[in-house]
């Protein structure tokens, strides 16, 4: 018995690196690495590369922090999460999603709470892959994601308007203050910056729809920094650029302005500075705010990530490991802000960029991850120019694209009100509240219609209508068949109506053949109905029980309860019974009569 036991272990453990080191050893050791896959791999990476570079940069200033930390997150988790992670396709880096959840923590905590409810994100998501949790994300509706996506991709852009249009204003927490404050201040757009913005996002459409194989993002951001150029240069306007609103200090303490042009240093998360420059002070109140933001952090990291890898799969007709991924997240996120990086996840628009241009394992990952270092190194001069009005437009375009709303106007069309109604919420509670709110409440929400909906499944037929069972059972036999599941839900308007069918009958037989669950709610409820039919003198035959309503009814001891009860295995085998047994009764009832005749003679 110990020999099974341990092999039991050894098989556990193998399987746990199996999904743990998937990405890399499927695509390294059990398929051949050639130089032409290496090739794509390159040309893949350095695809990717090119848009991670501006959309890193755009996402770290939407989340409240310097551009250079969305590099730092781009090149560490580029590197980390591909090679520890599920999924040989994915790209993780910062992404749009956690805008809405960075942002806040950000104005409240400052860098340094960031950094710290990033590393507890990372926790909570190995914890999710040691538990095995990465199948659950089977478990959330279509409608609350396109919801909750919808939602986000909404706050996204509200957020980029600011920028996009150079209004001068500072945005407030509340999504309805963030309208009425961007409403009040319309009169004030300056207007060089909405110009570079109007020209990054026209070239971005337009390259979408040339179906050029090579991204439009870099060109966009390039023309959108050369109309700059020559708006400042001839027309004398003035246009906010990453420089001009970001500084970093050299190591010789002097300041610079933009991008640094060194590698990230090692520092400790919980040292850097809070909201006002001043080292974050992590009392109780702080430590309790930043773990709720850290779950919602992980639930989305899991969401998106597990997404991203499903889509893949469907791409490239390869299958990923959920558990591994959600490890590799895991780990990216608790390294990343050693070095500067804040929380990341798998990026779906890059990863199927990856895909369209011909990546095969995460070689490409890391050479995107590569350029990220290169541009950090010798390119930061440059992209220190760029116009901020052109990252919003980036991100304008991000959030366009995240929204699905095609998918919400298909669903509007084709769906049930309540999964309409459901999807409403969402997005309604996505963004007026936040994103965990928005996915709790649609899944309860979800859950309350679905159980309401399996209830209604729940339906007793009359078999005594069928003339050959009828005859079989006599008229003393009322035979029933519930079929569907028998639940809390249910079970009690169930019972209900199977009183109110058998008022004047003695006897009765209940078809389980077509239940195909029971749960403790039922079981409870068909224990008070047995009763009922004890005190009341009714004969009652089960029959057709299948597997998990025996199971449940013999962890409740229900036979040991109700020895009145007889059980079948068919109900051919419970109309032989009732047969039977009224033919006994026939039997018992002549032999008064013939008694005395027999003492006559």
């Amino acid at each position: 018995m110990s020999t099974i036991s341990t092999r039991r272990r050894i098989v556990t453990f193998k399987n746990s690196l199996f999904h743990f080191g998937s990405a890399v050893r499927d695509s390294m050791i059990a398929e051949k690495y050639t130089r032409s896959r290496f090739f794509k791999d390159l040309l893949a990476g350095i695809t990717v590369g090119i848009i991670a570079i501006p959309l890193s940069m755009a996402l770290a200033i939407a989340t409240g922090v310097n551009p250079e930390y969305g590099l730092y997150t781009a090149l560490v988790a580029g590197v980390v999460i591909a090679l520890t992670g599920g999924s040989r396709y994915s790209i993780s880096g910062p992404t749009a999603a956690f805008v809405v959840i960075l942002y806040p923590v950000t104005q409240t905590y400052g860098m340094a709470g960031l950094c710290m409810a990033s590393m507890l994100a990372g926790c909570f998501l190995l914890i999710m892959s040691a538990g095995r949790l990465g199948r659950l994300i089977q478990f959330i509706p279509i409608e609350v994601t396109l919801g909750f996506t919808m939602g986000i991709g909404i706050v996204i852009a509200v957020l980029q308007v600011k920028d996009f249009l150079g209004l001068n204003i500072v945005m407030p927490e509340s999504f309805v203050d963030k309208l009425f404050a961007l409403a009040a201040n319309i009169g004030e757009i300056n207007w060089g910056d909405a110009a570079v913005g109007a020209v990054t996002l026209l070239t971005l459409i337009v390259w979408g729809k040339l179906k050029i194989r090579f991204p439009g993002h870099l060109p966009a951001v390039l023309l959108g920094a050369l109309t700059a150029y020559f708006l400042t240069s001839y027309a004398g306007m003035e246009i906010a650029t990453i420089g001009s609103r970001f500084h970093y200090l050299n190591p010789d303490g002097t300041q610079g302005n933009g991008i640094p042009p060194f590698l990230p240093e090692f520092v400790l998360p919980w040292n850097l500075p809070g909201p006002d420059g001043k080292p974050l002070v992590f009392d109780f109140a702080t430590i309790q705010a930043l773990i709720v933001a850290a779950f919602s952090m992980a639930v989305l990291g899991a969401i998106e990530s597990l997404l991203c890898a499903v889509v893949l799969d469907g791409m490239t007709g390869t299958r990923h490991h959920s558990n591994g991924e959600l490890f590799g997240q895991g780990v990216g996120n608790v390294l990343a802000p050693f070095l500067g990086g804040i929380t990341s996840t798998a990026a779906i628009a890059r990863s199927a960029a990856n895909v369209k241009a011909g990546g095969t394992s995460p070689v490409a990952s890391v050479v995107h991850s590569l350029l990220v270092l290169v541009s950090i190194l010798f390119l930061a001069p440059l992209l220190s120019e760029l116009p901020l009005s052109a990252m919003a437009a980036l991100l304008l375009l991000v959030a366009y694209n995240m929204s699905e709303w095609r998918k919400v106007v298909n669903l509007f069309r084709t769906a049930q009100r309540s999964d309409v109604l459901i999807m409403i919420c969402c997005i309604f509670c996505t963004v007026v509240f936040d994103m965990v709110v928005a996915i709790s409440f649609g899944i309860i929400m979800a859950s309350v219609i679905f159980m309401r909906d399996m209830a209604r499944m729940t339906k007793v037929h009359d078999l005594s209508l069928h003339h050959h069972i009828a005859e079989r059972a006599g008229s003393e036999y009322e035979v029933l068949g519930i079929s569907g599941p028998l639940f809390f839900a249910s079970a009690e308007r169930t019972f209900r109506k199977i009183r109110h069918d058998c008022l004047n009958r003695q006897k009765l037989i209940l078809d389980f053949t077509a239940m195909n669950m029971l749960d403790a709610g039922g079981d409870h409820c068909l224990e008070q109905f047995c009763g009922d039919m004890k005190k009341q003198g009714v004969s009652l035959i089960i029959c057709g029980v299948q597997y998990q309503p025996m199971r449940c009814m013999v962890k409740s001891s229900f036979a040991a309860k109700h020895p009145e009860v007889r059980f079948t295995s068919t109900l051919d085998e419970a109309l032989e019974l009732a047969q039977a047994s009224r033919n006994q009764e026939e039997q018992a009832r002549a032999l008064p009569e013939r008694a005395p005749e027999g003492a006559g003679a």
